[in-house]
């Protein structure tokens, strides 16, 4: 590190002031392009103010800026990012009281539990998968399933620095400088995944530690991702060929795609400008998210939108299967947190997120019967008949699980404390299917008897055991309320926890504290391999971890983990007041 007055000191600031100059003399040249802004910004830049950290950066083998799209955008219709230095939405989190000497030991012990499990599996990676997408935890491997960009060093570079791991983190910054987004190890990249791990991880290693190198890198892959707009109607392909991408000629529009996918690019693109100051990443997903606010409405079940949609047809509004879960879950999940990002600035996600939470809670979410009678919310599916009506499916599954959290966040961000309560039963709901099972720990998919209402619920044996014939998958040894479980695999999830989590900050009730330790140690007893963690097979059984799965999703490191340390830490840690996470648990700054 470079001291003070030093002559190396000296030389960098130099280099910086020298940078600054060339780049304010490009931002405000009429003749100067975006493009040759951004290769200034990549290459002088980098190399000289990140000289203090020792980064050799290397710039990817294709600039994604230099591309001149066939369907580009005049610069001068781009709006810059709404917002209002004079907003203020609520506090999100609950004031919590100084702690005593011995709940913070306890407190700290857990963390520390959690920590060291992180540890365990980051080590095991480093030295299995190192640049890999993801490690195979039994047989000490690696698969390149996104793209081969290392997805879980870029996914885990916030919980590196959120849990202290900085010699870590500073060895995986150094290898992230070096990844080329201009080749990959699929012709095709994930849109979606591609967003949510890799753009995610670069943009919130960036917002905590404000490393240059993790903002020049996002700056490549936020390009690259730009393309997958270059469409005739402007909206984002779910697949991007990258040989294609690279002519600027244009990509075509898949027909039919699942609403998560291009509902699902708004925050990490808005984050992308606000950092930048360019508005082209927030003006591309405004178009997609304009498009679903337009067509709230006009589904078949109002406020809520089909599970699948037409990119190509811009149709988000014909489709007749609903859910919060698999398909369709961040979709939902973002418009709060995009309300929360803008300060509120731009009242269309504050519009959306009021009327899809009153028609789920009116068409989708139902309360279980169970033996003990308690007040829990499941979030089930939906599907339209005809004629105006809608008919439940009782099934939930823990992609699901989020739908409290998201509740609970809108309720502070909102203003409508119902929402919090129902927030609270819905997490309880996923936490009692947690509690229900052998293992402790929740299955992928289940079934549950929906009560007739939700005012009272009187357990029935007879009801149970006709409801549980009528499903395919009879599972005789299913706890008492389960009428199946049909995936009974538990694949590292996170959104039990990150729901469990959020209540807590929320709402500071011991109870959500509680069950993140109960949860945590069934899970890592359930999930533990010879090197790392593995998805468990069959949680509806007693533990049996010689059967777990040869393979540890990147989530695993970047969310569980993290949600877990969180709901350990102390608050002010990753505030909700300060961040908001994104859909892989990446937090972003919210600007002031």
């Amino acid at each position: 590190m470079a001291i003070k007055g030093s002559p190396r000191g000296r030389r960098t600031q130099y280099a910086a002031f020298g940078v600054a100059l060339i780049i304010f003399y490009l931002l405000y040249s009429p003749w100067t392009s975006r493009a040759h802004l951004e290769s200034v910004r990549l290459t002088k830049f980098m190399n000289s103010v990140d000289e203090t950290h020792h980064i050799d950066f290397a710039p990817s083998s294709f600039n994604w800026s230099n591309v001149k799209h066939k369907y580009a955008v005049d610069d001068e219709a781009l709006a810059q990012v709404p917002f209002s230095k004079f907003a203020r939405l609520p506090r999100v989190q609950f004031k919590f009281p100084a702690e005593t000497l011995e709940q913070r030991q306890q407190r700290e012990y857990k963390r520390q539990q959690v920590r060291n499990t992180f540890v365990r599996d980051w080590e095991a990676y480093r030295k299995f998968a190192w640049m890999k997408d993801a490690l195979l935890p039994v047989s000490g491997g690696y698969r390149d399933q996104f793209s081969g960009w290392a997805a879980t060093l870029v996914d885990s570079l916030d919980t590196l620095w959120i849990m202290g791991l900085k010699t870590e983190f500073e060895e995986a910054v150094a290898a992230v400088a070096k990844i080329d987004f201009g080749q990959s190890t699929s012709d095709n990249v994930n849109t979606f995944e591609t967003n949510i791990r890799y753009m995610g991880g670069l943009l919130s290693a960036y917002d905590l530690s404000k490393r240059p190198v993790l903002l020049a890198k996002a700056i490549e892959l936020g390009d690259l991702l730009y393309g997958a707009f270059n469409t005739e109607n402007r909206m984002p392909v779910d697949f991007i060929s990258l040989e294609q991408a690279k002519t600027g000629e244009g990509l075509m529009v898949e027909p039919s795609v699942v609403s998560a996918g291009p509902g699902t690019l708004s925050l990490e693109m808005t984050r992308l400008s606000q950092v930048t100051g360019d508005p082209k990443y927030y003006n591309a997903v405004s178009g997609v998210m304009n498009l679903f606010f337009r067509n709230q409405n006009k589904t078949k079940i109002p406020g809520l939108w089909p599970k699948m949609v037409s990119m190509s047809g811009k149709d988000v509004s014909s489709g007749n299967v609903f859910t919060l879960g698999g398909c369709a879950d961040s979709l939902y999940e973002y418009l709060p947190k995009m309300h929360g990002l803008l300060q509120g600035a731009e009242p269309i996600y504050s519009t959306m997120s009021r009327g899809f939470m009153n028609a789920a809670n009116e068409h989708l979410f139902f309360r279980p019967m169970v033996p003990s009678q308690e007040d829990l919310l499941i979030s089930g599916n939906a599907d339209y008949l005809g004629d105006g009506e809608v008919q439940l499916d009782p099934q939930s599954e823990h992609l699901t699980c989020f739908i409290g959290g998201t509740f609970a966040l809108a309720g502070r961000l909102l203003n409508q404390p119902g929402d919090i309560e129902l927030g609270a039963k819905l997490t309880r709901g996923c936490m009692y299917a947690y509690k229900s099972m052998p293992s402790g720990v929740g299955p992928e998919r289940w079934n549950m008897v929906a009560c007739a209402s939700r005012d009272g619920c009187e357990w029935s044996e007879a009801r149970w055991g006709q409801e549980k014939k009528r499903r395919l998958e009879l599972n005789e040894h299913l706890p008492k309320g389960f009428t199946s479980v049909s995936d009974p695999r538990y694949i590292l999830r996170p959104e039990a926890i990150e729901s469990v989590f959020v209540l807590y900050r929320i709402t500071g009730r011991q109870e959500f504290q509680d069950a993140a330790w109960d949860m945590f140690l069934a899970v890592r007893n359930a999930t533990r391999t010879q090197y790392a963690s593995g998805s468990v097979p069959d949680v509806t059984k007693p533990v049996d971890t010689s059967n777990n799965e040869d393979y540890m999703e990147s989530f695993w490191l970047a969310e569980t983990l993290k949600y877990f340390y969180l709901a350990f830490s102390p608050p002010d840690l990753i505030s909700l007041d300060d961040y908001v996470l994104n859909t892989e648990a990446h937090p972003f700054l919210r600007p002031r």
